[in-house]
């Protein structure tokens, strides 16, 4: 079974939204608190270039995909992730949407073409931005992995990491954790299964 890793910049208080800043997709009123406030060091991001090197496969919601799929093909600090196998989970996409300068591209219609793929041989598929997906497919227990990159910062409004569905309890194995000068923490963790 193929590993399912959400890869998330993440405030203390759990939103992920616009960490980079605001698109016409998701505009929000603070976008790019990644960058705000905080001294850039290399050594906390390290987790994302891994995570780069790891991935198999990339898949998104459909508003991150049309948020990414017009700029990340040409940036260079993707170039690694441009032929990589993509999915984009989607009731309402459509094929004719899709751009044709980012490797191969599948459409999946629900989280069964989800467990289908993670049936399928190959190595880990990393989900980028995604927050709406993120939340069902963690509330429908597929999250293999999270990889956190949680920010010393309080946003009061914005998308949330996880759903409050009343669902089971799940629980998590610390793989690894660290707290970089600039006040991120890295945090990675295995779900129990």
């Amino acid at each position: 079974m193929r590993t399912l890793i959400y890869t998330a910049f993440v405030s203390l208080d759990g939103v992920v939204d616009s960490p980079g800043g605001g698109t016409r997709y998701e505009a929000h009123r603070s976008g790019g608190w990644t960058y705000k406030d905080i001294k850039f060091l290399p050594e906390a991001y390290e987790l994302k270039g891994r995570e780069t090197e790891e991935a198999t496969a990339l898949m998104f919601g459909r508003t991150s995909y049309e948020s990414f799929s017009p700029l990340w093909p040409d940036m260079e600090d993707f170039a690694a992730l441009k032929e990589l196998p993509k999915y984009v989970v989607s009731t309402t996409l459509g094929q004719d949407a899709l751009v044709d300068n980012w490797g191969d591209i599948t459409i999946l219609r629900s989280l069964e073409d989800v467990v289908k793929v993670k049936e399928t041989g190959g190595g880990p598929i990393v989900i980028h931005g995604s927050a709406t997906l993120a939340r069902n497919l963690s509330d429908a227990g597929l999250i293999d992995r999270y990889h956190l990159l949680v920010f010393p910062v309080l946003l009061g409004s914005g998308k949330r990491m996880f759903s409050d569905a009343d669902k089971d309890k799940q629980m998590l194995k610390v793989v690894e954790s660290e707290t970089y000068a600039n006040g991120i923490t890295k945090l990675v963790y295995d779900v129990v299964h």
